[in-house]
């Protein structure tokens, strides 16, 4: 009979590297461990590096924060739970690596560059190039879906949909994805993984969303637009340097 290996991780606060600033407040990196047949792999969370960023210190109700260690850590459990659980036959080290890679993307942080390069696109096109390189540049600083949103007030209602519906056709699926986020998730906790578009009812709420908010247009080929670029996304994370490296 053959042995059957059990997998065990855990997350922990990497004293062996400098502190770094965690909005404001000074910690240690946050890595993961993972071991398996007697191999162990380290390697840096990515839920602390995306929830690092500036734009997740916000503040709502009256208060400023960002996200805690402790919210990090749990994030990084659900996912790291899902990807052993989705193989307890054929588990490797190597195959969790690429699992990991994919699943437990942020797809609103990633298709934001893209959305982004859209708007300057846009606006350069509209003989608006000033503006097109306040857009883009002013996007580095803050989310976005927020720049877009505080764009309706400013711009006649035709000149605002034509914006809109071109991002469906010429950018990725950000506005969207991130709309039905917001929807979805608590501050400060804003992010929808590809973990979690696969599980549970996502998909079918994200289509009740398309229906109310997108009404014009067509539910089920922007889904496949999501999928199609989910797609694309796992053949370029192949070709990324090992995160345990």
């Amino acid at each position: 009979m053959s042995k059957v290996y059990k997998v065990s991780y855990k997350t922990y606060l990497n004293d062996r590297l400098k502190q770094v600033y965690l909005h404001s407040k000074l910690t240690y990196p946050l890595y993961v461990q993972v071991t398996y047949e007697r191999k162990t792999i380290f390697f840096k969370s990515y839920y602390f590096e995306l929830f690092s960023k500036p734009r997740y210190f916000l503040s709502a109700a009256g208060l400023s924060r960002g996200p805690s260690i402790e919210e990090i850590a749990a994030k990084e459990n659900e996912v790291i739970d899902f990807i052993i659980n989705k193989h307890p036959d054929n588990f490797s080290l190597d195959l969790f690596k690429q699992e990991y890679a994919f699943y437990s993307k942020d797809v609103c942080d990633i298709t934001e560059e893209g959305f982004i390069d859209y708007l300057y696109t846009f606006f350069q096109d509209k003989g608006m190039p000033a503006f097109a390189v306040m857009v883009r540049e002013g996007c580095r600083h803050c989310i976005a879906y927020d720049v877009f949103r505080d764009m309706k007030p400013a711009f006649i209602k035709p000149f605002y949909e034509e914006l809109v519906e071109n991002s469906l056709y010429h950018s990725p699926p950000y506005l969207p994805l991130y709309g039905f986020m917001l929807e979805t998730k608590k501050w400060p906790m804003l992010s929808l993984t590809v973990m979690e578009w696969e599980t549970s009812n996502t998909q079918t709420e994200f289509t009740e969303y398309l229906k109310k908010y997108y009404p014009k247009n067509d539910a089920g080929e922007i889904k496949k637009q999501v999928e199609k670029w989910l797609n694309s996304l796992r053949t370029i994370d192949n070709l990324l340097p090992d995160p345990s490296t």
